[in-house]
């Protein structure tokens, strides 16, 4: 099973794009993040007429995940309060950065982590509140059957300086702070582990490249798209990888796919 994450930055302006990528590359599950729609306006017939079964939560400019599958979904949720107490939710769930589902006997959680705006922001202490209660969300998924979990999205993080092409000063840059990357630790403590790195050390794989300043001619990227898996599923991890062919693109989302293969 191959399962893709993609950061489309707008489904309408990357519709073609992403049809295109799905046919050369027939994915089974397909997570997408900030679609950035509301789920009426969602361009739903050119992904049905390759055969996916869409599953949506939006919202009007802003956020927005989608999951498409070749197989239907089962126990279909969209943010945290189907599963975390209401009062440790509080609202979290107005933006639209969750969704869930299971497809044979994977749980896929598709996550849109808040980008923080800066360190020490109202925004950031946002984010940093909003990954405590996604380990508690992934704990409890975790606990029921299916007890495979492919955790996939764009985590608006770069756990490692390799994740970074100049690390420099991270400390203080939003998405690599020492807080950011200990509250992703303490989720992924809870039992996952990173796909992409078991297949690939050395640095350099970057995921997000700025529009600005020839981030992408120059490769001057960021890895913070990733695909985490529980302990069965990373034993079956076949291959993990960035396809950076999409960023190539004429008006491309700042963000390439992240495909992992299991077994």
């Amino acid at each position: 099973m191959k399962i893709a994450t993609w950061n489309v930055n707008s489904i309408r302006i990357r519709q073609e794009q992403v049809v295109n990528w799905l046919q050369d590359n027939p994915v089974d599950v397909l997570c997408l993040q900030e679609t950035k729609v509301v789920d009426g306006e969602f361009p739903r017939s050119p992904f049905e007429s390759l055969g996916y079964h869409l599953y949506i939560s939006g919202q009007k400019s802003y956020n927005g995940v989608a999951i498409l599958s070749l197989k239907p979904l089962l126990e279909v949720s969209t943010g945290f309060a189907p599963v975390v107490d209401a009062e440790r939710v509080g609202d979290f769930d107005e933006q639209k950065r969750v969704m869930m589902g299971v497809v044979e006997d994977i749980r896929v959680v598709n996550l849109y982590v808040p980008n923080g705006a800066e360190v020490g922001s109202d925004k950031y202490e946002y984010k940093l509140r909003w990954l405590e209660v996604l380990k508690d969300y992934l704990r409890s998924l975790l606990a029921k059957p299916p007890h495979n979990l492919c955790v996939c999205g764009d985590f608006n993080i770069a756990l490692e300086d390799r994740d970074i092409y100049n690390p420099n000063q991270k400390n203080n840059h939003i998405m690599a702070s020492p807080a950011e990357r200990q509250a992703l630790q303490d989720v992924l403590g809870i039992g996952l582990a990173d796909a992409f790195r078991k297949f690939t050390s050395e640095g350099g794989h970057f995921s997000w490249w700025d529009y600005r300043q020839g981030g992408f001619s120059r490769n001057r990227g960021w890895r913070i798209d990733h695909q985490y898996l529980s302990a069965n599923l990373y034993e079956r991890a076949k291959s993990c990888r960035i396809d950076v062919e999409p960023r190539k693109l004429a008006q491309p989302s700042d963000h390439a796919p992240v495909i992992v293969e299991l077994g």
